[in-house]
This record gives structure tokens, C-alpha cells and sequence, in this order.
């Protein structure tokens, strides 16, 4: 399905020594704010108290989560657990108070509001479990990366896996260094947002390398250059159909999710972005740089010759 069709193909090309300035710059930012800045780590990270109350009616979050914040706790973290009358509180651990000083005072604040609430049970989520975390979402990144890898070099060839992951982790780093220079609480709900744009991106990528490889056994005439500019001019339709879709449901959960969806559908917004431009001015120029050729894709067949080589549709594919 197509919404319109460009006739004339764009030099997307002729203008990607520029946009890969900007990427690297964009990258480098990125990197800096991380060591200066880091990341703010949420409770699941750095550890806190993690509270489990229930009301004897549905209860209403955003009046929970202005109480507690009322207490003077920052990223607090308030969302149903179960059912809507069981509410799950996780509060960040702050030096010289105890698990059972915080609980006490939130319970406190809480019962003013509403006598019947009971607490069902409280516990401390140690540091070294936010360690842990951690390293397993490191592990889970990497082996993503590694996969990825692996699929496109099988699929196309080595140079494509290079330029695809590059464009990737691109993507990943700028959404890092989004969370770190504005100090956005980055919670495991992030992480699984950054985990979901690395499979987004790539898709984008193998959209249009697949339409590289296709246009390389279509038109013997065309350069390099040329070849791809048709790639991405000729998938322009299905990007707008595709991510239009996909950010317009994203916006409803960044306008309308309310705090809890709020950072998943922040980083989700901008890793869709990024995304698209990282395949058509990342990765599509890294592969242009490294060389990519007819060659790598195309293997002429022993002992075949073709007819009439100048032939724009020879090598076609049906």
C-alpha cells in the first residue's frame, strides 16, 4: 500500500557527509552527558523500600502518588498491583532513615486520607539487587547486539551488519544521553523501551538493504549512490505508513499513560525518530563508505554471461 509514489528519486546520498557529521556529534554529546551526568537510576537500580497497601475501594493513584511526593520523596514510584483497590508504592532509599521509618510516615499520611488502608507488607530492596539488574540488562543488550549481528551478516554480508549495528547502537546511546542530560528517571521500564527500538531500528535498516540487494540485480547502469538513493526514495510510502502508525499509538501512551508509561513512551518517541533517520542517513552512508558493491550480494553465475549487460532491467527477479 502506497499513500503517493515519488517519481523522481531524492540524493539522499549526495548529502551524507553532513548528516553523518551531525550523528557524530549528536553520539559524541550523548557519550559525554553519560560519564558527566550518568544516568538517574530508578529504586529497581539504586534500591529503596517497595510498600504494598490496600483500600477497601478502588483507589485513586494520582492521589496516592501526590500524598507520598507531599512527604518530600522524589521519584516515587505509584501504580496498581492486582486489583484497583491494591496499590504498590516503591520509594527511593535515603541515608539515615530506615525501611520501617519510611513506611511509618507514608502510612501515616496515607491513613489521613483514608483510616481503612492497610498495609500488606513492606521490604527493602537492597543495592545489590539493583546491581544485578543491571548487569543482566547489560548482558541482555549485548546479546541483542550480537544477534543482530549475526542475522544481517548471514542475510546480506558483513559490511551491511557493521553499518546496521553502528546505526543501531547510535540509536541507543542518543536515548541515553537524552535520559542523562535532562536527568530522567531511567527504570527498567526504560530499559525495555531501549531493547524494543534496537529490534524497531533494525527492521528499518533490513527494509531498505533488502531493496539495495533488489536494486542491484535490477538496474546495471545505476552506481552505488545512485542504487541507494532509489532504495530509500522507493520505501519513503511504507516508512510514513509504518512509523506514522507506530508513533501515533506511542503519543497516546506519552500524552495519556499517565507517570507509570510516561519514560517508556518518552524513550519510545525518541527512539522511533532517531530510527528512522539512522537507517536512511546512518546506516544506508556507513555501508556506502565501507564500499558496498554489486558484488557483495549479486555472485555472477560460473560460465553465465549476460545478453545485454546495458539492459536497465536485466538480472531482474520475478
Amino acid at each position: 500500500m502506497e499513500f503517493f509514489k515519488i517519481r523522481k528519486d531524492i540524493p539522499f546520498m549526495r548529502h551524507a557527509l553532513i548528516f553523518n557529521v551531525i550523528s557524530f556529534t549528536t553520539f559524541v554529546l550523548a557519550v559525554f552527558f553519560l560519564f558527566s551526568r550518568g544516568l538517574h537510576l530508578s529504586v529497581e537500580f539504586t534500591g529503596g523500600t517497595v510498600m504494598e497497601v490496600s483500600y477497601s475501594q478502588p483507589a485513586d493513584v494520582e492521589k496516592v502518588r501526590g500524598t507520598v511526593a507531599g512527604l518530600g520523596f522524589t521519584d516515587v514510584q505509584v501504580q496498581n498491583f492486582g486489583t484497583a483497590r491494591d496499590v504498590i508504592i516503591r520509594l527511593p532509599a535515603q541515608k539515615g532513615v530506615t525501611t520501617a521509618q519510611q513506611s511509618d510516615k507514608v502510612m501515616e499520611a496515607l491513613k489521613a486520607g483514608d483510616p481503612q488502608i492497610v498495609l500488606r507488607r513492606t521490604e527493602f530492596v537492597g543495592p545489590q539487587v539493583g546491581e544485578e539488574l543491571a548487569q543482566d540488562g547489560l548482558k541482555a543488550l549485548a546479546m541483542v547486539v550480537v544477534g543482530i549481528m549475526i542475522y544481517l551478516a548471514f542475510r546480506f554480508e558483513w559490511k551491511y551488519a557493521v553499518a546496521a549495528i553502528i546505526a543501531n547502537l547510535h540509536d541507543v546511546i542518543i536515548i541515553l544521553g537524552f535520559f542523562a542530560f535532562f536527568q530522567w528517571e531511567f527504570s527498567l521500564s526504560v530499559l525495555a523501551a531501549v531493547l524494543a527500538v534496537l529490534g524497531y531500528s533494525v527492521n528499518e535498516s533490513v527494509v531498505i538493504f533488502d531493496r539495495i540487494r533488489e536494486n542491484f540485480r535490477r538496474f546495471r547502469k545505476m552506481d552505488t549512490t545512485q542504487i541507494i538513493d532509489n532504495a530509500i526514495t522507493s520505501t519513503i510510502s511504507r516508512t510514513i505508513i509504518t512509523h506514522g502508525s507506530t508513533q501515533i499509538m506511542v503519543l497516546s501512551m506519552l500524552l495519556f499513560g499517565g507517570p507509570t508509561l510516561f519514560y517508556f513512551a518518552l524513550a519510545l518517541t525518541i527512539g522511533i525518530l532517531f530510527g528512522i533517520y539512522s537507517s536512511v542517513f546512518v546506516a544506508a552512508a556507513i555501508a556506502m563508505w565501507l564500499g558496498i558493491k554489486r558484488e557483495d550480494l549479486v555472485k555472477p553465475a560460473a560460465g553465465k554471461k549476460d545478453e545485454n549487460p546495458n539492459d536497465p532491467n536485466a538480472g531482474a527477479t520475478v
